[in-house]
């Protein structure tokens, strides 16, 4: 028994499928053909092809125009959103997976001196020119925020570190000096040159030992072999500002946090301290997404003030 024919032509239904629609759009096969950029009987054949898979008759020629059938009409609107969505697939890829800014979000973990003294300038300026994404911001510090970072459940954090595990990348991108603050009348006021020893006899406000800042402090008296005294463990610089105001104790503070206004006396320490620096925390590895990359990018378009404003009855 003969077998019919088949045209099967090349064996791509896609090629068809893009074939049967310019036919369809165009209404000739030359047209066709110079739109897809193929030779006219390579149009034809991928229509008889389409056909007979179909066993169906899609046009009728009159002449040298051509025009669907009902049964090529109905086979259109399901054909041609298939061929436009394959066409534009890689369009549509690099605007809503790769590069599309016109929505999401970002989250960012950070402490809390970073989130007051850092992020508000920054944010502002990245939802002037994204105003869709949406931005998180997880005050978190420590152990808990390397665990969000580590888990993907936050983009990156922007921070503080000194001691940085081998699948954590962290750039730093501001410095700031530290400094001594005083409470007003205190007896190292008036003093010319303060020293660590200086310090060692009058109690200490600090954050938490877990944090960066008590580990650093420590770190330098345990070095120069310096006895000093925490009295006080507080988180927060304006809560530790507060305290030093009132004449709980003195601090090591970073000069980010200082502020016109502020009622006390803070001193360079810089001699002895080193700057502390403030950056980007991220998992080794990690493929950030376009919001996430664009407000990184926000960061190193945007100073930041390398000093901040001194209080009121700064001296040096």
């Amino acid at each position: 028994m003969e077998k019919t024919r088949r045209y099967y032509y090349k064996g791509n239904p896609l090629k068809q499928l893009r074939a049967f629609c310019a036919v369809a759009r165009n209404g000739k096969m030359v047209a066709a053909a110079d739109e897809l950029f193929l030779s006219q009987s390579a149009i034809s054949l991928q229509i008889k092809a389409l056909e007979e898979e179909l066993q169906t008759v899609l046009f009728e020629r009159r002449g040298p125009n051509i025009q669907l059938t009902p049964q090529g009409a109905k086979f259109l609107d399901m054909a041609q959103p298939l061929v436009e969505g394959i066409d534009s697939i890689n369009q549509r890829f690099k605007k809503e997976v790769r590069g599309s800014l016109d929505s999401g979000e970002v989250v960012i973990a950070a402490g809390e001196s970073t989130i007051i003294y850092i992020l508000p300038e920054l944010v502002a300026r990245f939802r002037e020119k994204f105003p869709n994404i949406h931005v998180q911001l997880r005050n978190v510090t420590g152990r808990d925020g390397m665990e969000m970072i580590r888990g993907d459940r936050v983009d990156f954090a922007i921070g503080s570190m000194l001691d940085i595990p081998s699948d954590i990348s962290y750039t730093p991108l501001y410095s700031f000096d530290p400094a001594l603050i005083l409470p007003l009348g205190h007896p190292l006021v008036n003093k010319e040159h303060i020293q660590l020893q200086d310090i060692g006899p009058y109690g200490l406000i600090l954050p938490p030992r877990r944090l960066t800042t008590w580990r650093m402090v420590d770190r330098v008296f345990q070095q120069a072999r310096v006895p000093y005294e925490v009295v006080l463990e507080v988180g927060g610089w304006e809560v530790i500002k507060r305290y030093v105001e009132s004449g709980f104790g003195i601090s090591i503070v970073t000069s980010i946090c200082l502020r016109e206004g502020d009622r006390l006396v803070a001193r360079n320490m810089s001699e002895y301290f080193p700057k502390r620096t403030y950056g980007v925390v991220t998992r080794r590895g990690r493929h950030l997404p376009p919001p996430a990359r664009a407000f990184l990018q926000e960061i190193s378009d945007t100073p930041i003030s390398q000093s901040a404003p001194q209080p009121a009855h700064s001296t040096r």
